[in-house]
């Protein structure tokens, strides 16, 4: 999938440049890809003008304690939701007191998946102002780091188009 707005600079560098421009801040909510998002985020130039905190949620218990994701959620919807993402994203925002979180939740494998739930598949939960997305992907078995880096990649690719659209 092309998305029209990026354009030569390198996704992460439009992203930042974007939430400079509107002078907002950004908090990511990261389970299985474990910080690679704030990562590409750090890895532009003036990322400290956006960018104050992020989590690394991994367990359950650190989604409901530093994110306030309900454990009814969890328990209604495994933690591998669209639910949990949404209130992943909602929740990284109000604690960093930002205009944009993300929150991202899958099965990178090798392991872990069900046929309800295979390796690969990354929900997503996108908050801009109050304005709430989610989006669940299925990447498929193509190992685990390939499926990380290719949610943050759809991650950026897929915020800069919402506030672009802003």
């Amino acid at each position: 999938m092309r998305f029209p707005f990026i354009h030569s600079a390198a996704p992460e560098e439009e992203l930042v440049s974007l939430l400079m421009q509107k002078n907002y801040r950004i908090c990511c909510a990261e389970s299985c890809t474990g910080g690679l998002l704030a990562a590409s985020i750090v890895n532009v130039p003036n990322a400290s003008s956006v960018l104050d905190v992020s989590f690394v949620t991994y367990a359950n218990e650190a989604k409901i304690s530093c994110l306030s994701v309900d454990p009814d959620t969890i328990a209604e919807h495994g933690v591998v939701s669209s639910e949990v993402a949404a209130q992943m994203a909602a929740g990284a925002a109000a604690r960093a007191n930002a205009q944009v979180g993300v929150g991202i939740s899958g099965i990178a494998g090798p392991s872990g998946g069900t046929k309800e739930k295979p390796v690969g598949m990354v929900c997503f939960g996108f908050w801009v102002n109050g304005r709430q997305k989610t989006v669940t992907r299925y990447f498929g078995s193509i190992g685990r780091n390939r499926v990380r880096r290719a949610s943050v990649n759809f991650a950026i690719r897929f915020l800069c188009r919402m506030l672009s659209e802003e």
